[in-house]
């Protein structure tokens, strides 16, 4: 296409490299880690494609990174952002025209305009609502890949069972008839944890122990599928059986947890694993990438799966919104 601008804008990441701490996804200040700045639009290397930015979404996962605190370095004045959806408009590539999805760590979504592999592009079904689409890659396809994890526990333990992957993971539950534990902070969630698809709720408030240690034992689940990392996640490994498997993809909290039971790893069989979605589509063939793409797009037509929306807001009101991007019932998206 020739009608490009030379430059655009995005949100710029303002530190460098790894910052050290382990504070959380909270922020006070979006502004204390990114700057709205104006860039020249992204000159494309062979094997590239550059995509107009309709719409991308605020995972955890991205402000842990403008924190320093992710697994990729920041290069300081680079756009932010890890996922969304927008039309090709440059590149080698027969997507040309098309509106796709991308994601990766370091792809710069957060601006009007981001280069990525054409290799990793998403073709985007007519049916599927733009707010799925830029939110099609980050949550659903690292829930399809726990969900397959848990399932060989027999049933399953899921913290934050009420965010946006939890909901997916309760649904699969659900369809597929394996019991399925929801984890939540508040009392009054517990319903429509159930209506959802758990077959038993526990809530993390004061003297629940004695009731989960109840539960557990009934169900006797050996998937913790965890992405809060707390306290409260670490007495439920300990109330576990033999052969558990802790998997963390997430850490919502800033509490640092201690295990008073590491004979529990040694004499049961237990262990802790982490899941990285940038590591399975390293180690997962390129096929079964493709159907669980396709499987993703189908739950979300069909209406097995929907994204929650909260606020979309422009790159500017961005600066201010992103504190309030975990405290929503619904998903923060940033329209540049």
């Amino acid at each position: 296409m020739t009608d490009l601008p030379r430059t655009m804008r995005a949100l710029t990441l303002t530190g460098d490299g790894y910052s050290g701490t382990a504070e959380g996804p909270v922020i006070a200040d979006a502004r204390a880690y990114l700057a709205v700045s104006e860039l020249p639009v992204p000159a494309l290397k062979e094997g590239e494609a550059l995509i107009r930015m309709k719409l991308s979404p605020v995972n955890p996962s991205d402000l842990h990174f403008i924190k320093g605190e992710y697994g990729a370095s920041r290069v300081q004045g680079a756009p932010a952002g890890f996922e969304g959806v927008g039309e090709v408009v440059a590149g080698d590539t027969p997507l040309l025209g098309q509106r796709v999805s991308v994601a990766g760590a370091g792809i710069g979504a957060w601006a009007e305009y981001c280069v990525a592999p054409t290799a990793s592009l998403i073709p985007c079904h007519p049916a599927l609502s733009d707010t799925d689409a830029a939110a099609q890659i980050v949550n659903p396809l690292t829930a399809l890949a726990l969900f397959e994890i848990g399932q060989r526990g027999g049933a399953m333990i899921i913290t934050a069972a009420l965010s946006q992957l939890g909901r997916m993971m309760l649904a699969e539950a659900k369809a597929a008839g394996t019991p399925a534990i929801a984890v939540l902070r508040r009392a009054e969630q517990a319903e429509e944890a159930l209506s959802l698809g758990a077959t038993d709720v526990i809530v993390t408030t004061s003297a629940w122990e004695a009731g989960a240690a109840k539960t557990i034992a009934s169900l006797k689940p050996r998937a913790l599928i965890d992405a809060v990392g707390d306290q409260a996640t670490a007495q439920l490994f300990g109330m576990m059986p033999g052969g558990a498997v802790w998997t963390s993809y997430g850490k919502l909290s800033a509490e640092t947890p201690t295990l008073d039971a590491l004979g529990h790893l040694i004499f049961m069989g237990k262990r802790i694993e982490g899941f990285w979605l940038t590591r399975w589509f390293a180690e997962t063939p390129r096929e079964n990438i493709a159907e669980t793409v396709q499987t993703v797009q189908t739950r979300f037509i069909n209406g097995t799966w929907n994204t929650q929306v909260g606020e979309t807001l422009s790159l500017e009101e961005a600066l201010t919104g992103l504190p309030r991007a975990l405290s929503g019932p619904g998903k923060m998206f940033i329209a540049p």
